[in-house]
C-alpha cells in the first residue's frame, strides 16, 4: 500500500488529498481545501500577482506540514487553469520546488481526464458526462468505468469558469447588487463556448446517461440550496442540483452585493466573490446539453490524481497513460 500526498492548486482552491493506494484502489482518503484565489486579477494582467502567489504557498507549506505529520513520503503537484495562462507561472512553479514539489502545469485534456477517473468510478459502467466546472476552465469528458476498466471517448476544456466570468463581465458584487444584464451576457458568452465543445466533439450524440459536475460551485450551490450549516459532503455527494435551483441561486446572488452574498447559508465567505459568475457558468451548461438537471460529485479530480500516484509509486502505468511526477518529502 502506498501513502501519498497530491496537491492541486487551481484557479480558486487550492487543495490537498492524503491517500492510502493499494493495487489501483484509494482505501482511504483525507481532503483538505483552501481558497487562494490564484486567478485574482490574471484576466486583466495575464499575470499571477504577488498576493496570490504567497498565499499559494503559505498554504502548500501547511500542506506539506500535514502531509509529514500523516507519514506521507511521497508527493505529487498539480497546477491547472490559471498556471496555464499566467505569464509568470513559472515564479510560482520555482517556489513550489523550492520545497521540494515537482510541480507539473497539467493540459486541459489531463485534467478533465483525471477528473473523469476520479468522478466515474462511483457509477457503475453507465455512460455519463462529466463537467469540472473551475475557477478558469471547465473539462468536459464522457465515458465509463466497467469492471476496473476505463473507456474515456471524448474530453474537451473550455477556458469557461467562475473567476473568469467575473472578472470579465464585472459579477463579483463589490460595490452593489449586480445589474443582470452583465449575468446574461456572461452567460451568453458560456453557454456559445460550452455549446460549440460539445458539438464539436459531437457530445451529446453519445446519449450519456447523467450530467455529473463537480467543483466548488457546484457543492456551494447545493449547500445554499438546502441552507446547510455546517456543511454536509455526505448530503452533497450525488445530489441533484435542478436547473431551477440554479436559476433560483442566480437570482437571489445577482440582487446581493458581496457582503450580502458572504452572509448567506451554505457559502463559504472567501467564495463569495466570484459565485455568481460560477452560478451563470453552470446554469449555461444546463442549457448548452439542454438537460434539466445534474447530479454532483464531492470525488473530483483529486480522487483520479491519487490513482495516478498510487500506480507510478508502484511502477504500474496509469489508467489512461499519464504518469505524475513524485517527489519524496522530508
Amino acid at each position: 500500500m502506498t501513502r501519498a500526498a497530491c496537491i492541486d492548486i487551481g484557479t480558486v482552491t487550492a487543495r490537498l488529498a492524503v491517500a492510502d493506494v493499494a493495487q489501483g484502489r484509494v482505501e482511504r482518503m483525507l481532503k483538505q481545501s483552501t481558497i487562494c484565489n490564484l486567478g485574482e486579477g490574471l484576466e486583466a494582467t495575464g499575470r499571477i500577482c504577488d498576493g496570490a502567489l504567497e498565499r499559494v504557498t503559505t498554504c502548500v507549506d501547511g500542506y506539506l506540514a500535514m502531509a509529514r505529520q500523516a507519514g506521507v513520503r511521497l508527493a505529487c503537484c498539480t497546477l491547472t487553469s490559471a498556471a496555464r495562462d499566467a505569464s509568470n507561472s513559472d515564479e510560482l512553479l520555482a517556489a513550489l520546488a523550492r520545497r521540494g514539489l515537482s510541480p507539473e502545469v497539467i493540459s486541459g485534456v489531463t485534467e478533465g481526464s483525471l477528473t473523469f477517473l476520479g468522478v466515474a468510478q462511483g457509477f457503475g459502467g453507465r455512460r455519463v458526462l462529466v463537467a469540472d466546472s473551475g475557477g478558469g476552465s471547465t473539462e468536459l469528458a464522457v465515458g465509463r468505468i466497467s469492471s476496473g476498466e476505463l473507456s474515456l471517448e471524448r474530453v474537451h476544456s473550455v477556458d469557461v469558469g467562475a473567476r473568469r466570468a467575473t472578472e470579465r463581465f464585472g459579477l463579483s458584487g463589490e460595490g452593489g447588487p449586480t445589474d443582470p444584464s452583465r449575468v446574461a451576457d456572461a452567460r451568453t458568452w458560456a453557454r456559445e463556448l460550452i455549446g460549440e465543445a460539445l458539438a464539436a466533439e459531437r457530445i451529446m450524440e453519445l446519449a450519456p446517461e447523467l450530467l455529473v459536475a463537480c467543483g466548488g460551485t457546484v457543492t456551494t450551490l447545493v449547500a445554499m440550496e438546502a441552507e446547510l450549516d455546517p456543511y454536509d459532503s455526505r448530503f452533497v455527494h450525488l445530489h441533484e442540483l435542478s436547473r431551477d435551483a440554479v436559476e433560483r441561486q442566480v437570482e437571489r446572488l445577482c440582487a446581493l452585493d458581496v457582503e450580502g452574498r458572504a452572509a448567506l447559508k451554505g457559502l463559504q465567505p472567501k467564495r463569495a466573490g466570484v459565485i455568481l459568475g460560477g452560478a451563470a457558468v453552470i446554469a449555461s451548461l444546463l442549457e448548452a446539453t439542454g438537460l434539466d438537471s445534474l447530479t454532483v460529485s464531492e470525488s473530483d479530480l483529486l480522487f483520479g490524481l491519487t490513482i495516478c500516484a498510487g500506480a507510478a509509486a508502484d511502477g504500474a502505468i496509469a489508467p489512461f497513460g499519464w504518469r505524475p511526477q513524485l517527489a519524496v518529502i522530508q
